[in-house]
């Protein structure tokens, strides 16, 4: 199934090819409302093959791509509105210094994208999920590069989305597929692709990375590669409801296998009898989770090979040890450390870095100087959590210094909950500093769609030869800043 050099051209040229189709709002929203349709009757199908590539279950699978369904039409109302096209017109204005000319503005979308599927969610971060959804609200066209753990799904997929196309006119090549390593690197070199979205790990996703800024013409290369999303619980949090935090950390960090790429890897808890009764309940509620497949047996190798090596340095103890379950599973399990250790360079950084499976690390911190020694080193993440007693919550004691301290470590800041779960909303920001993404973008919520598009402004253009979107009457009845008055 590997596809040649030759096969990749031709998938991208053919999305090209479909680019005209897409010029239409009307029509790409119909379309992403088609898709999700699509996607729906041929549920039963759908699950039946990714349960079989994934053992991820009908039950999670289901709920999965539902929420891909829910996205689509989610974009496909944005189009509708067209708010994300930033129409923007200024009429001549001599008296300002410098005079202003006519200018107006709008966004158009770049090109094809290319769309590398990630392993974890074969539907909502796959061949129909988030970055085809946005690219194609975008205007633009996509060639998916499958991932090698749900070809089989992928291909399925693939045809239902084309089905979808088609009964808008709309070429079937809109909608390509690639399959192979080899692929993924001559799709990136394509020089009619002209961005990229990427879910996956940080090595794959830096050589990518690299490849699109090492082009003639580089492109914009929207990466999310990996993440540790620290956890820091306060004394006073700990004293308030040990039970219940071990408890929900139990849950967040063994959700789906710990296959989410926001789960709790490093969880700060003070030392002492309160954080004692919080890892007691973490214990409990771990040793109570069954063991479960990851994805396929490279990850699982990577999993016991990873927590072994951890487990083996100095000072790391390890309460419920993770490791292989069976030949195919592996149980859940959680390290801890003193946070002393993370607080300068050494063997131990192998601890700040993310373990892909059902794994958290527990540092225990002595003071609040070792809990800004620890978040002073970490990288960039999706997400950060406190953990806060009510008190704090409401605003007295260290709760908004603490709130502070981990914002820059972050794209999305939690008080009192669990990072798993990434709801699909316009406030929705799921990206960070680097190298949790590559770029400032959200691959998650409407503006997920703004990665696809470039700005163009037109200066003195005559009405008559205007996009309908710039004229003055607002034709199109759309969203826009004119002479600087918001209007809706």
């Amino acid at each position: 199934m590997e596809a040649t050099a030759q096969e990749v051209d031709a998938a991208v040229r053919a999305a090209d090819a479909a680019r005209g189709a897409l010029t239409d709002r009307t029509v790409r929203a119909a379309f992403l409302r088609t898709a999700a349709d699509e996607l729906k009757a041929a549920e039963s199908t759908l699950v039946e093959v990714a349960d079989a590539e994934t053992a991820l279950g009908p039950v999670r699978l289901a709920g999965e791509l539902a929420r891909t369904c829910y996205q689509l039409r989610a974009f496909a109302d944005i189009v509708d509105e067209g708010e994300f096209l930033g129409v923007v017109v200024n009429h001549p204005d001599d008296t300002a210094t410098p005079p202003i000319p006519d200018l107006r503005r709008y966004k158009v979308p770049l090109g094809v994208v290319a769309v590398y599927s990630a392993s974890n969610f074969p539907f909502a971060f796959s061949v129909p999920g988030g970055d085809t959804a946005s690219a194609l609200a975008a205007g633009c066209p996509v060639v998916v590069k499958a991932h090698p753990d749900h070809p089989g799904l992928s291909e399925l997929v693939a045809k239902v989305l084309r089905r979808a196309a088609a009964r808008h006119d709309i070429p079937e090549g809109v909608v390509g597929l690639v399959h192979g390593f080899e692929a993924g690197i001559e799709l990136i070199k394509h020089p009619l692709i002209a961005a990229a979205g990427f879910t996956g790990s940080i090595r794959g996703g830096r050589a990518l990375f690299d490849a699109a800024a090492a082009r003639p013409v580089p492109i914009p290369f929207h990466g999310e590669l990996g993440s540790l999303n620290p956890v820091v619980v306060t004394e006073a949090a700990a004293t308030e409801r040990a039970e219940a935090i071990g408890a929900g950390l139990a849950g967040s960090m063994t959700l789906g296998v710990g296959q989410f790429c926001v789960k709790p890897g490093l969880v700060l808890v003070p030392a002492g009898a309160a954080g004692d009764g919080l890892v007691k309940s973490l214990t409990d509620a771990v040793s109570d989770t069954d063991a479960g497949v990851l994805l396929d047996h490279r990850m699982r190798d990577n999993f016991v090979a990873g927590v072994a090596e951890r487990a083996a340095l100095p000072d790391v103890e390890s309460p419920v040890t993770p490791g292989p379950g069976g030949e195919h599973t592996v149980s859940a399990g959680f390290l801890t450390v003193p946070a002393a250790r993370l607080t300068t360079e050494g063997e131990h950084d192998l601890l700040l870095e993310e373990c892909f499976g059902p794994v958290t690390v527990v540092a225990r911190y002595e003071d609040e100087a070792e809990v800004r020694g620890v978040l002073a080193r970490l990288p960039g993440n999706l997400t950060a959590t406190v953990q806060l007693s009510a008190e704090e919550a409401a605003g007295e004691g260290a709760g908004a210094a603490l709130l502070a301290e981990v914002t820059p470590l972050a794209g999305r800041v939690l008080v009192n909950g669990w990072p798993t779960g990434v709801a699909v909303a316009a406030a929705q920001h799921h990206g960070g500093p680097y190298p949790a993404t590559t770029s400032t973008s959200t691959s998650v919520g409407g503006s997920a769609v703004e990665r696809w598009l470039r700005p163009v402004a037109y200066q003195g253009v005559p009405e008559a030869l205007l996009p309908a979107e710039l004229r003055d009457g607002n034709p199109l009845g759309l969203p826009r800043r004119f002479n600087g008055v918001l209007e809706r």
